[in-house]
């Protein structure tokens, strides 16, 4: 599918500054780079988009790779400094939040539904369609470049793994325009909230909402760790530090970071 010609006037009208490029490695290495040289030309909601990224990078360090034109990969830059230090930590999951309610959007009456794994995959009927990476501008420490690879058009027979999914796999056709201003929209609406309450997850709204779209919660989960370590239990809640609390037998562990599968 190629770059359309009348652009993204919808995330044009959100974002000050929609940049597409044709092919790149990464869009967060090149947008942290650009804001590394010059930051006043990427405002708050910047974007650079493209369909054809080669050494893409998620979670954990994983590579994210798709063939050209089959994925969307998106990264939005986000002015931080109004929000305490300590609160920031909810950037990522933030971030989940938004694009689960965009990719939501573009479900309503196809009878497929959207979800949140914590702590912030989005799910397409429970298989894995969007990724996200948030990361700090070195030279800039209040300016976060979250970084999103979605999976539009990719067929089955080009998915990666079993786990996941696209837009096309399921039959559903995707507005890229609308999927990004949505996903924009949401997005600083919910840093904006946190900003407001000096960076206090629920009195924001922000607790609620991430729990309320995260199907992690209440599911069997199984958690890899980054100490190599497992843990196999119930997921009961989301904490006030945004960390997912599992219940093993009665005793209840707060995980602040790890890879989690949903057992059932």
């Amino acid at each position: 599918m190629p770059i359309p010609s009348e652009g993204y006037p919808l995330a044009a009208a959100v974002s000050p500054r929609v940049q597409v490029t044709e092919r790149t490695d990464s869009t967060n290495a090149d947008v942290v780079a650009a804001i590394t040289a010059d930051a006043d030309l990427w405002p708050h909601l910047s974007l650079l988009l493209t369909r054809d990224q080669r050494a893409g990078r998620g979670r954990l360090d994983r590579s994210w790779t798709a063939p050209p034109e089959t994925a969307l990969a998106v990264s939005v830059v986000v002015r931080v400094d109004a929000l305490p230090v300590a609160a920031r930590g909810w950037i990522p999951l933030i971030a989940g939040a938004a694009m689960t309610r965009a990719v939501a959007a573009q479900l309503r009456g196809t009878g497929h539904s959207a979800g949140l794994k914590w702590p912030n995959d989005v799910l397409l009927d429970g298989a894995k369609v969007s990724g996200i990476l948030a990361e700090a501008v070195n030279a800039h420490p209040d300016i976060v470049v979250i970084g999103s690879g979605v999976n539009t058009t990719m067929t089955a027979v080009d998915l990666p793994v079993e786990t996941a999914t696209s837009f096309a796999a399921v039959g559903v056709d995707v507005d890229e325009d609308r999927l990004l201003a949505d996903y924009l929209g949401a997005l600083d609406e919910q840093l904006s909230a946190l900003a407001a309450a000096g960076g206090d997850a629920a009195a924001s709204g922000v607790h609620a909402e991430i729990s309320t779209l995260c199907t992690t919660v209440g599911s069997d989960v199984r958690v890899a760790l980054p100490d190599g370590s497992s843990l196999e239990g119930r997921a009961v809640r989301i904490d006030a530090d945004g960390r997912l609390v599992v219940d093993v037998d009665g005793d209840e562990t707060a995980v602040a970071a790890g890879d989690v599968v949903h057992v059932r």
